[in-house]
C-alpha cells in the first residue's frame, strides 16, 4: 500500500481531467491502468469521492470487468483459448501443464510475477487450435513442446 500511495498525483490529475464529464467512471479506470498499469487499491477512496460514489460501486466495476487489474501486471501475460474448438485439442491438457510447471491457478501469476495466466473464451483461431496469446501476439496448433519453448523464452526474457 505505501507504494501505491506515490501514484496518487497521477490519479488526482486523471481525475481532475475528467472532472464534470458524465459517466466518467470507465474512462477513469481505463486511464489510470494505461498510466500505471493497474489500478492502485489506494486510487478507490480518491475515484469515489471524486465521482460522488460510494467505493463499493467503483470496485463493482473494477471486479465486473475481467480486463482492469488491480495488481501490478506481470512481465508476459499469457491468455490460454478454453473454447470448444481448443478445449477439444488439447487445451485442458496445456492449461493442467502451465498450473503445473508456473505453480499458479487460471488467474495466477508465477511466483517471480514474469507471466500471468488468464483463461480466454475464444482468439478466433478455432482452425488452428489449440491457441493462446502470448503478449498480444497468437500462437497456434500448439502442442506441450511450443508451449514449454514458449515458456523457457518468457523466462530467459525476465
Amino acid at each position: 500500500m505505501p507504494d501505491e500511495m506515490l501514484h496518487l498525483p497521477m490519479v488526482n490529475s486523471l481525475l481532475e481531467r475528467h472532472k464534470g464529464s458524465a459517466g466518467a467512471l470507465l474512462p477513469i479506470l481505463h486511464d489510470i491502468q494505461e498510466r500505471i498499469g493497474y489500478i492502485p487499491d489506494a486510487a478507490i477512496p480518491e475515484i469515489a469521492h471524486a465521482l460522488n460514489q460510494s467505493q463499493a460501486e467503483v470496485r463493482g466495476v473494477i471486479s465486473f470487468y475481467h480486463d482492469f487489474r488491480t495488481a501490478p501486471p506481470a512481465r508476459h501475460i499469457l491468455r490460454l483459448c478454453r473454447a470448444e474448438s481448443c478445449k477439444s485439442r488439447g487445451a485442458e491438457q496445456l492449461a493442467a501443464q502451465l498450473r503445473e510447471r508456473l505453480q499458479l491457478d487460471d488467474h495466477g501469476s508465477s511466483a517471480d510475477g514474469s507471466i500471468s495466466l488468464r483463461p480466454v473464451y475464444c482468439l478466433g483461431a478455432c482452425a488452428c487450435s489449440p491457441a493462446l496469446e502470448l503478449d498480444g501476439r497468437v500462437h497456434a496448433r500448439l502442442s506441450a513442446e511450443r508451449l514449454d519453448a514458449l515458456l523457457d523464452a518468457c523466462r530467459e526474457d525476465a
